[in-house]
């Protein structure tokens, strides 16, 4: 009977249900209970649920007790550091000490790490933001940014809400009314260019702490478009503009698109080599596409490739959402501060509209200005919609996927600017 009681005991006190009695267990249940809001998001409202049920689910395992999939102390070097040995160099005949900065102990994670902190090695190394990239340049059609350079300048706009914000961060920290680092600022910012990828991949290289939060206000922001965006496009925009009809672009060759895609990377890995890893990829997932001699590996990366990584980085992404590091006033100021990137962004992008609309002697719709944020397709298919309620046989699409595609390339170089800054 004894060894009966003591098992059960030991049974009860290995469960789950212990971890939530213990001190701060509470704050597991309001996660759990966040990750419900996120699945509703998901499923009922269809919000991004691609990576938003996957980030739900991730946020769901990591805050259960006890499962062990998932160790925050394993990826911050203030709890897990190590040290290389002091050695001596010999420098013009000085002897110079030198010991190897704190870092992360991936022997540690391998040995001591649960299955997400495995699948999260993809993340903390870059490995997954840079496949997607190469799964959307497979998907995507360059030939409107091709056929309207000038879209390039809209796309570039647009990412002025990223660099608004970066500075407003700052000044925040500098009076007193945040506590953020430079890094910390830069992550909370690119949510203003409206790409999930690009976020997790700059969030993860200089703010992990934040990840989980970034990455689940950008995805919401992202799919709140069609909600955020419209009422900043009217506000901006008088109907007479809003109704002007472009006309029909040109017809780009097979050949200029795999020139493009090769130059793209080039001119960009050189004046920004930190931004090569990402528009390197999406301009490989381009050229694989429009070179036409490549449609296994084409369908691999829209397909299987695409699918498989967006499971392990929603789902990781998710599980460093963890209630230390989530539940801070903190997680407050990024959702706020993120509404405000992507709304500058979306504004500067419509005021350089408006700027050539007038240049152009009206030849210009302002309301494609709003599509050079990186949200694709969704971002120029607002400008459609909005336009088409002013002018019902207006046809903004094909001229807003221009500065829309051009905005994925602006959020790839606008991150790299950053890393290469404060990395």
């Amino acid at each position: 009977m004894e060894i009966f009681v003591d098992t059960l005991n030991g049974l009860v006190n290995s469960s789950g249900f212990m971890g939530f009695i213990a001190d701060g267990g509470w704050q597991n249940i309001i996660m759990i209970l966040i990750s419900f809001v996120l699945f509703y998001l998901a499923i009922v409202k269809q919000y991004e649920p691609l990576l938003m049920l996957p980030i739900a689910f991730g946020m769901l395992l990591t805050n259960l007790p006890m499962t062990g999939l998932y160790h925050a102390e394993l990826w911050n070097p203030a709890t897990n550091p190590y040290f290389a040995p002091e050695y001596i160099e010999q420098a013009g005949g000085v002897v110079v000490n030198y010991v190897k900065e704190a870092s992360l102990d991936y022997g540690r994670v391998l040995h001591e790490g649960g299955l997400l902190d495995m699948l999260y090695l993809g993340v903390k190394l870059g490995i997954y933001p840079p496949i997607i990239f190469l799964g959307i340049g497979s998907m995507t059609d360059f030939g409107p940014l091709i056929a309207n350079p000038k879209s390039f300048l809209l796309g570039a706009a647009a990412q002025g809400g990223i660099f608004f914000t970066f500075l407003g961060a700052c000044a925040m920290n500098l009076t007193g009314m945040a506590d953020f680092t430079l890094k910390e600022a830069a992550s909370i910012a690119i949510i203003g260019g409206a790409d999930g990828p690009t976020a997790i991949f700059l969030t993860s290289k200089l703010a992990p702490q934040l990840l989980g939060s970034i990455a689940v206000a950008a995805y919401s922001y992202m799919a709140l478009v069609p909600v955020i965006q419209p009422p900043i496009m009217k506000l901006l925009t008088t109907e007479k503009e809003r109704s002007v009809k472009m006309g029909q672009l040109r017809q780009v060759s097979k050949m200029e698109k795999v020139i493009f895609s090769i130059a793209v990377t080039i001119i960009v890995s050189l004046i920004i080599p930190d931004a090569g890893t990402l528009v390197g990829m999406l301009m490989l997932g381009n050229l694989m596409k429009e070179s036409g001699v490549c449609d296994r590996l084409v369908k691999t990366a829209q397909n299987e490739l695409m699918n498989i990584i967006t499971i392990f980085l929603g789902t990781t992404v998710g599980a460093t959402a963890v209630a230390g590091n989530f539940l801070n006033p903190k997680t407050l100021f990024i959702i706020a501060l993120g509404l405000i990137a992507f709304c500058i962004g979306t504004a500067c992008g419509v005021l350089l509209g408006k700027l050539m609309y007038v240049i152009s002697r009206g030849k210009i719709n302002p309301l494609i200005g709003s599509a050079g944020v990186s949200a694709v397709p969704m971002a120029a298919r607002v400008s459609q919609k909005v336009g088409q309620e002013t002018n019902p046989s207006n046809f903004l699409l094909m001229h807003a996927m221009g500065p829309n595609v051009a905005g994925v390339i602006g959020s790839a170089v606008a991150a790299g600017v950053l890393l290469s800054v404060l990395g």
